[in-house]
């Protein structure tokens, strides 16, 4: 479903819950676009507009993301294992309680990233900008009660 954004009037993807499995999404502008909850595993996202879209819950698994602007999106519990995140942009991201396994994080921005959570087991961050992380993610001396 398009809908139209209420600020910009722009044109924005609506599809929460639909299956967009492996469809060839790059380069497309989806900012501001409703993919709660969708299934995207194996899609090809490589240097899409994210920003501030919702892919809150959503099944990312194996997605290209190479170089997609995600700043400002919700990824809250989305399932991101084994998806290739080089280069990409985070700044700012809501990735609390995501599943980041064997995600690759080389080169990808993820400074005011919210990490809250977050399964990071084997994740390659190679280069990856850092700052700021290390606080959203929680001081782990505070979790012990």
């Amino acid at each position: 479903m398009i809908i139209r954004n209420r600020f910009t009037h722009k044109k924005i993807l609506k599809v929460p819950g639909k299956t967009l499995q492996s469809a060839d999404l790059s380069f497309e502008n989806l900012s501001g676009a409703d993919l709660t909850g969708a299934d995207l595993r194996e899609a090809n996202l490589s240097r899409s507009d994210l920003r501030y879209a919702d892919l809150s819950e959503a099944d990312l698994r194996e997605a290209n993301m190479r170089y997609c602007d995600l700043s400002d999106t919700h990824l809250w519990k989305s399932d991101l294992t084994g998806a290739d995140l080089t280069g990409a942009d985070l700044r700012d991201a809501d990735l609390q309680g995501a599943r980041l396994v064997n995600c690759d994080l080389s080169y990808a921005n993820l400074r005011g990233a919210d990490l809250t959570g977050a399964d990071l087991t084997g994740a390659d961050l190679t280069d990856a900008s850092l700052p700021n992380t290390l606080d959203a993610i929680g001081n782990p001396s505070e979790r012990r009660s």
